[in-house]
C-alpha cells in the first residue's frame, strides 16, 4: 500500500484522487482548488471531474461563472469513497484492536518513521515500537508469538512488511531521553497505539 496515497491500491487515476479531496471537506471546491490539493493538473482534473458527475458521483453546481463541485454523499459509491479515505485510520484502529487482544500487553507501543508521517510508499516498512514489560523476556514464547502475528496482519492488511522495534523499559527510557539512535525521529513521528491501558 502507498502510505502517502492508500487510495492508490483501489483507485490510482486523477478520478481517485479528486474523490479522496472532495471527500475531505464539506464545502464545494473549484477545480482549480482541487487541482491544487490533488496536486493534479486542472486541465486533468477537469476531465475526471466531467467523468465524475456523468456517474452522479460529483454535484457540480454554479457560482457566478465559477463552477463548484462536491462529492455526493447520497450516491450508492459514497461510502467505498468514505473507506478509501480512511485507510491510514483504518490501519491504525486494527492495530490498537490487536495490541488490546495480546495477553501479554505491553506498556506501550507506537507507530513511527514514514507510515506515521504519511508519506511511504509500497516499499515501505510499517514501523512500529513496541517496548516489553520488565518482568517478560524477549524470547518469552506467548511474547514472541504476538509480535509474529501483529507483523503478519500488517502485510495482510497493507502488503507492506511491519518492522517492529521490540524494546525493554530500559531502551524505552533511553529513547525518552534522546539517547538512542533515531531517537529524535521516534519521538517526533511517534502515534501513540497503547498506553498501558485500553482505550
Amino acid at each position: 500500500m502507498d502510505l502517502s496515497a492508500p487510495h492508490r491500491a483501489v483507485a490510482p487515476t486523477v478520478e481517485g484522487a479528486v474523490l479522496m479531496v472532495l471527500a475531505r471537506v464539506t464545502r464545494p471546491l473549484s477545480g482549480r482548488e482541487i487541482g491544487r490539493l490533488a496536486g493534479r493538473s486542472e486541465a486533468g482534473v477537469r476531465r475526471a471531474l466531467r467523468r465524475l458527475s456523468e456517474h452522479g458521483l460529483v454535484k457540480t453546481d454554479e457560482a457566478g461563472k465559477t463552477l463548484l463541485h462536491s462529492l455526493n454523499r447520497d450516491h450508492l459509491a459514497a461510502p467505498a469513497v468514505e473507506i478509501l479515505t480512511n485507510m491510514r485510520a483504518e490501519l491504525l484502529r486494527r492495530i490498537k484492536i490487536a495490541i488490546a487482544e495480546w495477553s501479554i500487553k505491553p506498556l506501550e507501543a507506537s507507530l513511527f518513521g514514514s507510515s506515521a508521517r504519511g508519506d511511504g510508499s509500497t516499499g515501505s516498512d510499517i514501523d512500529l515500537l513496541v517496548v516489553r514489560p520488565p518482568e517478560v523476556s524477549g524470547s518469552d514464547p506467548v511474547w514472541e508469538e504476538q509480535i509474529r502475528e501483529l507483523s503478519s496482519s500488517v502485510l495482510r492488511w497493507t502488503g507492506n512488511h511491519a518492522s517492529v522495534a521490540e524494546l525493554s523499559p530500559t531502551d524505552a527510557e533511553l529513547i525518552a531521553s534522546g539517547d538512542l539512535p533515531n531517537a529524535e525521529e521516534i519521538g517526533r513521528d511517534a502515534i501513540p497505539l497503547w498506553d498501558g491501558q485500553a482505550s
